[in-house]
């Protein structure tokens, strides 16, 4: 019941956008992305569905706006990592990639929203900014922690760095690694993992001097 209350007020506050979005994470992450409807939300929100296609016309554009959110947050995570590691005179490139994988663990159904582009409208210009400016992270020394040539293009290390920690938070998030582990054990492999890479790019590095 209260927390009914805590969802009409945010609506009644102006946030019934954000709101649904909200009730997208609940039930993706409880009952997986097919059972995510408009309606749904709305019930879950505790408005009218009504109230709900007003922000959102439809299923598909309401994933839209969730899988910019989640590509948003993943930035951000990504540039906090690297500006804490960078403050803290630690390995930026360790932080970004524990943040990468964190936040697949913290918010699965974020991770599993981003690309899932037969769901959602992926010429949506707020999608397209949001992709663009992760892809940005990646390019661009993979958030500026690792050798960069060319900020427009994927060399092979930021591939590497990328697809590595993409491979293993999809994973642990989907895949059979890590099942029954604490977020704790997993967030150790990882570190564990990240540290494996890290013979490529001092050689990288050595070899380009």
């Amino acid at each position: 019941m209260k927390q009914d209350r805590r969802r009409r007020k945010a609506y009644h506050h102006g946030h019934l956008a954000e709101s649904l979005l909200n009730a997208v994470d609940e039930l993706a992450t409880q009952f997986g992305f097919e059972a995510v409807t408009l309606r749904g939300c709305a019930k879950r929100v505790g408005v009218a569905p009504s109230s709900a296609f007003r922000h959102y016309v439809d299923k598909r554009a309401l994933l839209t706006a969730f899988a910019t959110r989640a590509l948003h947050q993943l930035s951000d995570a990504m540039a906090g990592a690297k500006a804490k590691a960078r403050k803290e005179n630690t390995n930026a490139f360790h932080a970004v990639g524990v943040a990468y994988i964190r936040f697949a663990l913290d918010k699965p159904a974020f991770f599993r929203a981003m690309w899932r582009e037969e769901a959602i409208y992926s010429n949506d210009d707020d999608y397209v900014a949001a992709a663009n400016a992760l892809s940005a992270h990646i390019k661009g020394g993979f958030a500026d922690t690792i050798e960069d040539r060319d900020a427009t293009t994927l060399s092979p290390e930021e591939l590497l760095a990328w697809s590595s920690v993409h491979g293993l938070a999809n994973l642990f998030v989907d895949g059979p690694v890590g099942k029954g582990e604490t977020k704790t054990r997993k967030l150790k492999r990882a570190v564990e993992m990240i540290g494996a890479l890290a013979p490529v790019f001092d050689s990288t590095s050595a070899i380009e001097k």
